[in-house]
């Protein structure tokens, strides 16, 4: 229905673990219950010999097919097989990745008595498929139009991959915005009493697998963003693996069995684990006990609060990292801000609270707004105000985010990298800046593009590269290059060079076309 179409946009929240789909409806951003009544969904989809299972229906099998149920896509979505982070977590998982081209983590699964290979793009189109069947079957009609948010500290090619995924998923993408901006717009709205009154406020976003940090201006309608920082693999997740580990490491001293390896005994662990994680959240201690874990024995700890917070303490500290380098980054001192929000479930215990409590000085922290709604809440009020559905309320809020890498090319012969927009920069920018050949009647130029803090490219993450062919010969520094890069509102970059003296123009850029492998990086001649 055309009509329908163009009154309902939407705003999904695609989390590591759970996702959360959001609609403007009734002057507020209604949270859409899925088909088994809950309010947020596992972000998990599981294949078996009849059928795709996605969402709550996947989650519930989980224990009795843990190598062909996938969940944490979220951590694999942009990323290469050989980056540290996926080498590490695939140690962890029942399920089986490899080497696909190109360096791309690819999930083996069978499906229907065949093994298939996804990628994580494909787990996620799925499972945002889901939310905007959720969204539909509450409006009544097709919906298209959403707002898809993703974590602040995502790099460019992750940022790509999940709004290649929503196309796939058959949805068209207004905008994508960082998770804690979300959550920061829900929270703005919510205290609309002081909507004219200059607030600074500090948005902690601690979910299942990324943890995000920015800081805030909001006022008169318009949240700026003074920077952010974060940790694109640090969560929840984390935490319930370390819990895994230490329950492993108790099961075999007690019992001299090894269950490191056995997916079912694992997924048992994983799944008790993650609800000792949450009471402890609230009592001071928890018990975790599965009958016959491995080979008819049956397993029994306590956790502590204490000892859970002793097992995780470096994780713990690790979170205020990225709250110290935000305050810097936006040269502010912990006394200007107004107000410390939580969002993401991982913010609901108690020793992240008494950190962040700590570092400003006692400060109460925000709790109103519900953290494992927020970000799609506030997405769906930004897919209002994109969509023209608002009211008199939303007429006037506008956002301004930051880009939350540093962006540049590599030059010199010291592998440097010269950094053309620098991070916390505001989007959508532009920026322009200006290269020479290295040698004489040099033909070819080559512009590599690199995100990362570091002075060399050696550090940074390699985004891609083109060339200019065909340059008149001329000696070394004559030539001269404008290198243009370009990053949309979702934080999209797009890179060109243009030779000032013939005018010959080639980029680097992605394309919305899905070929076998996912994502494609082309060249463009302009």
């Amino acid at each position: 229905m055309a009509s329908g179409e163009e009154v309902h946009a939407i705003g999904i929240d695609l989390g590591t673990t759970y996702s959360c789909v959001a609609v403007w409806q009734h002057d507020h951003a209604e949270v859409i219950v899925n088909d088994q009544g809950n309010r947020t969904t596992p972000s998990q989809v599981a294949f078996t010999d009849t059928e795709t299972f996605v969402g709550d229906a996947a989650f519930n099998q989980i224990i009795r097919n843990p190598t062909n149920s996938i969940f944490d896509a979220k951590r694999l979505i942009g990323r290469r097989f050989s980056d540290a982070s996926v080498q590490s977590d695939i140690k962890l998982w029942p399920f089986k990745v490899i080497e696909g081209p190109d360096d791309k983590p690819m999930i083996v699964v069978t499906h229907m008595g065949q093994e298939k290979q996804y990628s994580a793009e494909d787990i996620s189109s799925m499972v945002l498929l889901k939310m905007r069947e959720i969204a539909e079957a509450y409006v009544g009609s097709t919906v298209k139009n959403a707002v898809i948010t993703v974590p602040a500290y995502f790099s460019d090619s992750q940022r790509y991959a999940t709004k290649n995924a929503a196309i796939t998923a058959g949805l068209k993408v207004m905008l994508m915005i960082n998770e804690p901006t979300a959550a920061a717009i829900a929270y703005g709205l919510d205290k609309k009493a002081s909507w004219y009154r200059k607030r600074t406020v500090m948005m902690f976003d601690f979910g299942g697998g990324t943890l995000d940090v920015s800081l805030l201006t909001i006022s008169g309608g318009i949240f700026q963003v003074n920077a952010t920082a974060g940790d694109s693999h640090l969560g929840g997740e984390d935490i319930d693996s370390q819990m895994v580990k230490h329950c492993v490491e108790h099961f075999k001293r007690k019992h001299n069995l090894d269950i490191d390896g056995n997916p079912k005994a694992l997924g048992k662990l994983k799944s008790a684990c993650e609800k000792a994680k949450r009471r402890l959240s609230f009592s001071f201690s928890t018990d975790v006990e599965i009958d016959c874990l491995y080979q008819n024995t049956d397993f029994y700890i306590t956790f502590t609060r204490a000892k859970f917070e002793e097992i995780n303490k470096d994780f713990f500290n690790q979170c205020m990292v990225p709250v110290e380098k935000c305050l810097k980054d936006a040269k502010m001192d912990k006394g200007s801000v107004d107000d410390v929000v939580l969002v993401g479930g991982s913010s609901r215990i108690p020793k992240v609270q008494q950190l962040l409590q700590n570092v400003f000085e006692g400060k109460e922290l925000c709790k109103g707004i519900n953290p494992d709604e927020a970000i799609a809440q506030g997405a769906a009020i930004q897919a209002a105000v994109l969509s023209g559905n608002g009211n008199g309320k939303l007429q006037d809020c506008s956002l301004l985010d930051v880009t939350p890498f540093s962006l540049g090319v590599e030059t010199g012969r010291e592998r440097e990298m010269t950094v053309v927009i620098p991070r916390n920069s505001s989007i959508p920018i532009r920026r322009n800046y200006t290269v020479t050949t290295r040698h004489d009647n040099q033909a070819v130029v080559k512009f590599a593009v690199y995100e990362g803090e570091s002075k060399t490219t050696v550090n940074n993450y390699f985004l891609g590269d083109f060339r200019l062919q065909d340059i008149p010969p001329a000696p070394k520094g004559v030539p001269k290059f404008n290198i243009c890069f370009d990053i949309d509102a979702s934080g999209i970059l797009n890179v060109s060079a243009e030779d000032m003296l013939t005018g010959q123009k080639k980029g680097i850029t992605f394309t919305n076309d899905r070929n076998s492998d996912g994502i494609e990086r082309v060249m463009l001649l302009m």
